[in-house]
Formats: C-alpha cells, structure tokens, sequence
C-alpha cells in the first residue's frame, strides 16, 4: 500500500473539487450514519462479531465513518469524486487533526475494503472487532465536528 497523498494534492489533481457548502446533503450522510452505527450496534450486541459476518460490520463500519468525513467534506465546501476518492476523503482526516495512527488506519481500512470489494478478500474476527474499536474511538469526534457545522 503506497503512502496516503496530501488534501491538498487531491485538490491540484481534480479529484476533490471546491463546492459551496452542501448542509442538507451533509445531513442526510449525518443521519444515515447515526442510524447504520445504532444498527451495527444492535446486530453485535445480538449475534456478537465471527467469522462469517466479519467482511460484512467491517463494510458497514468503513460506511458509517465515510458517512461522516463525507458531511464534513460537504460542510467545508469540498467534493471527492472518480478514482481516488476514498483515499482524498480518508487524507481529509488529517485536516481534522486525526492523529497519524488513526489515519493510518483509516488508510489501511480504505485498502482492505477495497480488496473485499473488488477482489473478494475474506477478513477475519480479529480484524472486525478492531475496526469496531476504531469506529467507536473515532465516531464522537466525527460526529462533534459534524455537528458543530450543522448547528449554525
């Protein structure tokens, strides 16, 4: 996996592009998460994280904090869209002072989705409940940030 790109590069490239602020598309990806992330929650606590449906609360959980970098994108003024998309939205955490290793994560998260999309990689428990741990860390400080914007 090749290191994440700078915002910025994204920007030069055309592949995230200055917009006005888009607060009700924000709020539906703002809504949308708060529900998959209530539902991801029910279904653990329910049938708990195996093997057979790691790929599928690793998808949803990559979904839910996606949702969010998306809004604020919106928020802010900015669009990501074609090839390298994802990759400019995970870069985008570091202009919300994410520390380097959730980035990282991110990044590595980005990747492995990738791989189960597009060429059926199987991930296992393991990995599943640390990508739930990393959604539950991140999740308040998405959703604060988020939150801030659509208040006004």
């Amino acid at each position: 996996m090749k290191p994440l790109k700078e915002f910025d590069e994204f920007l030069v490239i055309g592949t995230v592009k200055k917009q006005a602020s888009d607060k009700s598309r924000a709020k539906f990806l703002i809504r949308e998460a708060e529900l998959s992330f209530e539902g991801l929650n029910e279904r653990i606590e329910k049938i708990s994280i195996n093997n057979k449906n790691a790929n599928s609360i690793i998808k949803d959980c990559y979904d839910i904090f996606m949702e969010l970098v998306r809004a604020k994108m919106l928020l802010d003024g900015y669009n990501a869209s074609g090839q390298g998309a994802h990759e400019a939205e995970v870069s985008y955490m570091k202009k919300l002072n994410f520390n380097n290793n959730d980035i990282q994560f991110a990044n590595q998260l980005r990747y492995f989705r990738n791989g189960m999309i597009y060429y059926g990689t199987i991930l296992d428990e393991e990995y599943a409940k640390k990508v739930v741990e990393f959604l539950k860390k991140i999740y308040p400080k998405l959703k604060s940030l988020v939150q801030r914007k659509t208040s006004i």
